[in-house]
């Protein structure tokens, strides 16, 4: 072999590990990019999830108030009727108003109203770590859906309705143990749906 031939190996062996740094110095970026940003809070995933689990959740409290109706004899959407009571005030209880198009409407208003609560219920589960187990975190949900129930209700509801439309019907409509339930059911739904949106952070193949 002679001078030229090393030297051509020589300089072919001095890119080939420039090559190789500037390639280790890329994957260790990326890997750096990839890690910090799967660290972080993904609050918009927890809360779209939310949002959509929320209307499952909505669904299952509104079939277990559509039973218990029909059970003690009330129309299966008595909850729907009262709860339009807020934009029609004492009508929406009248018997000629219990049409598909009106239970249709209300109903599209409690599942948005559940879409809105889940997002909520979904962030709060979502930063609390004992939530991780379902025990915890049906307990959790619990306090959660007896906090919101407290709000709406109490808080809110009790002067914004007659203030708004002359009457209190949610309140004085509804049973108190029915509005617990109700609540309860959704609650206890958003926590066994919860691990449905889990945020599961992608590994590109430089992490493995």
């Amino acid at each position: 072999m002679n001078t030229k031939d090393l030297s051509a190996i020589q300089e072919e062996l001095a890119q080939l590990r420039a090559r190789v740094a500037q390639l280790e110095e890329e994957q260790q970026s990326k890997t750096e990019v990839s890690s910090a940003w799967t660290k972080e809070y993904y609050l918009t995933y927890y809360a779209t999830t939310g949002f959509f689990l929320g209307m499952i959740a909505a669904l299952a409290s509104l079939m277990f108030n559509a039973v218990g109706s029909l059970a003690i004899g009330q129309h299966p959407m008595q909850i729907i009727k009262v709860y339009l009571t807020f934009g029609l005030g004492e009508r929406a209880l009248d018997p000629t108003l219990e049409t598909g198009l009106i239970l249709a409407i209300g109903c599209c208003l409690y599942i948005a109203t559940g879409a809105l609560l889940g997002a909520l219920f979904q962030v709060v589960l979502s930063r609390i770590k004992q939530a991780e187990q379902l025990v915890p975190r049906l307990l959790i949900a619990s306090g959660l859906g007896m906090a919101v129930w407290v709000v709406n209700y109490y808080l809110l509801l009790s002067w914004l309705q007659p203030l708004m439309f002359g009457g209190n019907w949610i309140l004085t409509e509804i049973p108190v143990g029915v509005a617990i339930l109700t609540h309860l059911v959704f609650g206890w739904t958003m926590a066994l749906l919860y691990p449905m949106g889990k945020f599961v952070p992608y590994s590109t193949s430089l992490e493995k």
